[in-house]
């Protein structure tokens, strides 16, 4: 890489049965009421259920109980958003389901407690232990986790003053939302040479209903797959499809027309360009295919074959608007096991990006006989969401894995991605100012180097517009990360008021969490608002975005990598902190350019040590054991 002159540039089904079963528990636990005399760990009899509210007689009294606890307003709207129209309802009989609000700390949950029950709001409240306990759980979801140790959930049960940690445990597993996945050690957990001559003891996990069910889901659908699978053409019509191909390539599409489930790894343009030709080579056999990208956007940029359906993975799915609720966080799609793809062979590029509910619903939507190929980065990073599927999948060695030949970088930016993944950081040939290092002393100096970069230098220097301008931060959080990125670009580049929600028509935005009308890591831009919501110009067309689901989006200018991957733009700075590095990120984060990456540099040292050492934080999963069950 070079430095920078002073002249150039300066994101039924699984979610559908967690969403019913959440429903079950809201009415239950609804019932359940406050305590009474009996004690904090005895609920009282349960007072008759209210009558449903509509969402603005909803939101209104939400307001009403937030103005009374003296919580803070904005909060309403997530509340509002996460809980439901009967929030306030459910937050009077248990105000500890305000840690189900994302970003809601344990500390505010019990304050909000205190001034909803008063005296009657203790350590040792059932209900308090059993949000705890979905809290952990869904903090460690974020962080990737599909499971985690009942012993690490009781010790922090401890340090939050719960008297009684496994009864808390006990209390959370009574209301399903939570399941214990103790799994009985194999034959190959058996030390021949302990002194105690048998095998070690189970150890007890827990794990958030949805993400568990999820990854069981997974894991059925692809034994499935392979189980059902037939060869999709006689050997003659393969081998008419395999001569004159590279042994790589060959093996590929072998592996995609007589398996059930494979997996392709590739650098980026090298691993689509062969997904395309299966895809293109199925179908001018006969066969249904289709091609599914992670946004419209990236679908976009892929040229479909003739008779091959390329799309979002999301599009292909078909989110729905309507039917039952979602989970939390999630939509509901019309295909599944009940309305599959009418489709013989499905090619996901960029797989790796799949978290585990949405792996287990694309999964559940391929119908028996068809086949699935997984494409992906060698060692790219893990999805923003929990579990690691594709790596899971590879490692239980229960499907064809096939990896192409890597060529030659033909240019400064393919050159640096190449050597990132392979954990070296050289300073490469950009004589078309292709790759660029702008260092920068501390994270203050980072946001604004990288403000100058998209708003100015790149489309002054570099022709390329502020539209094609893509910044990428390893973490949405911290003082150099794609929020604090985000309040400074549009300060510079479309200040307003935040009239709606937040937002002013010409914010771009991206989509954090899945909406009907946008997969996660779609970007857009509003176009307006009201009380029917944000209207969002998307790839794929206009959008409304309703007020229950617009806490869903985020400025977009700055992007965490997570939800940037997997969607290519013209040009991007990449901003590089200290802290959150790792291979895979950061190979990740450069991958994304296609003309032109500026390096905001202000991780010294740990960046060339991330690339080098690797890094990455591993993740506790299930589903390369359930695979091999």
């Amino acid at each position: 890489m070079t430095d920078i002159p002073d002249h150039t540039p300066d994101q039924p089904s699984p979610a559908e049965r967690a969403a019913r079963a959440a429903a079950a528990m809201r009415a239950a636990e609804a019932a359940a009421g406050a305590l009474g005399e009996r004690g904090a760990e005895e609920p009282a009899p349960p007072p008759p259920t209210p009558p449903a509210r509509d969402a603005a007689d909803g939101r209104r009294a939400l307001g009403e109980l937030f103005a009374a606890a003296g919580a803070p307003a904005p909060l309403a709207a997530r509340a509002a958003a996460r809980l439901g129209p009967d929030a306030a309802d459910l937050l009077r009989a248990d105000p500890w389901r305000l840690l189900r609000v994302p970003g809601v700390l344990p500390a505010q949950a019990d304050h909000f407690a205190r001034a909803v029950l008063g005296a009657e709001a203790a350590p040792g409240d059932v209900r308090r232990g059993r949000a705890l306990v979905l809290h952990l759980l869904t903090e460690a979801a974020r962080a990737g986790h599909t499971v985690t140790p009942a012993a690490e959930v009781v010790s922090a049960l401890e340090r939050a003053r719960v008297p009684d940690p496994r009864g808390a445990v006990e209390a959370a597993l009574d209301e399903a939302e939570v399941l214990s996945l103790t799994e009985e050690p194999g034959f190959g957990d058996f030390d021949e040479d302990s002194d105690d001559a048998g095998p070690e003891e189970p150890e007890e996990r827990l794990g958030a209903a949805r993400w568990a069910l999820a990854e069981e889901a997974a894991a059925e659908g692809f034994q499935r797959l392979t189980l059902t699978a037939a060869p999709l053409l006689d050997d003659a019509a393969l081998k008419g499809l395999r001569d004159g191909l590279p042994e790589d390539r060959s093996l590929a599409l072998t592996a995609a027309l007589r398996t059930g489930v494979s997996i392709l790894r590739g650098a980026p343009d090298g691993v689509a360009a062969a997904a395309l030709d299966i895809a293109g080579a199925a179908a001018g056999a006969g066969l249904r295919a289709a091609v599914a990208a992670p946004t419209d956007r990236a679908a976009a940029d892929l040229a479909a074959p003739a008779g091959v359906a390329v799309t979002s993975l999301h599009r292909l799915l078909e989110p729905r608007e309507d039917g039952p609720p979602a989970a939390p966080g999630a939509v509901v799609y019309g295909r599944g096991e009940q309305s599959p793809l009418d489709l013989d062979l499905i090619v996901v590029t960029d797989a790796s990006a799949l978290d585990v509910e949405l792996c287990a619903v694309l999964a559940e939507a391929c119908p028996d006989g068809a086949h699935l190929v997984l494409c992906a980065e060698p060692g790219a990073a893990p999805p923003a969401g929990p579990g690691r599927p594709l790596d899971d999948l590879e490692a239980s060695e229960t499907v064809p894995a096939v990896t192409l030949d890597a060529e030659p970088p033909s240019d400064p930016l393919g050159t640096l991605a190449e050597a990132v993944r392979g954990g070296d950081l050289p300073a490469v040939d950009a004589p078309g100012r292709e790759v660029v290092v702008v260092p920068a002393a501390d994270p203050g100096e980072a946001v604004h180097r990288a403000v100058q970069l998209a708003a100015d230098s790149i489309p002054r220097a570099l022709g390329i517009p502020v539209e094609d301008v893509q910044v990428v931060a390893p973490a949405a959080g911290g003082p150099a990360g794609a929020g604090a990125l985000n309040a400074a670009l549009k300060a510079r580049l479309n200040p307003g008021p935040g009239a709606f929600g937040g937002m002013d028509p010409g914010d771009r935005v991206v989509v954090a969490a899945p909406l009907p009308q946008a997969a996660v890591g779609e970007t857009g831009v509003v176009t307006g608002g009201g009380p029917h919501g944000l209207d969002v110009a998307f790839p794929a067309g206009p959008a409304v975005v309703a007020p229950a689901d617009a806490a869903r989006l985020r400025h977009g200018w700055a992007v965490p990598v997570a939800q940037a991957r997997g969607t290519r733009r013209p040009a991007v700075v990449a901003v590089m902190p200290a802290e959150g590095l790792s291979r895979p990120l950061v190979a990740t984060a450069f991958g994304l350019a296609r003309r032109h990456l500026s390096v905001v540099q202000a991780a010294g040292p740990a960046l060339a040590r991330a690339v080098r050492e690797d890094g990455a934080p591993p993740r506790r999963t299930r589903l390369a054991t359930l695979l091999v069950q």
